[in-house]
């Protein structure tokens, strides 16, 4: 069974700094690319960052990019998310993903909430 748990949102102010953590179960977690997506309140759902299985390449909306970095460590089957200079309309429940066999799989969000 497919299990992916996110951490580590929370109240930020603006400008401030948050690094989510998403730790994966029951598939060979490196051999897949993972994504971050987030959904504001009363908004659909919006992809954020992917990496691929290794790593080395990275993908960002435009709407993060240059302020957020996604990585992971395969070795404790976990991918990360840092978030810098959050705005406002970061505001969202985050929270990741992978496709398997044809399948999107989607786990348990961590809401972040930039405000002062």
């Amino acid at each position: 069974e497919v299990q992916l748990q996110a951490f580590g949102g929370g109240l930020v102010q603006p400008g401030g700094s948050v690094r989510l953590s998403c730790v994966a179960a029951g598939f060979a977690f490196g051999n897949y690319y993972m994504y971050w997506a987030r959904q504001a309140p009363g908004k659909g759902p919006e992809w954020v960052s992917r990496i691929d299985n290794g790593g080395n390449t990275t993908y960002y909306a435009d709407s993060v990019k240059g302020r957020f970095t996604i990585s992971r460590d395969n070795a404790k089957n976990t991918v990360y998310l840092q978030m810098n200079n959050l705005r406002p309309e970061d505001t969202a429940v985050y929270f990741c993903g992978l496709q398997l066999s044809g399948r999107p799989y989607k786990g348990q969000g961590t809401l972040v909430t930039v405000s002062s």
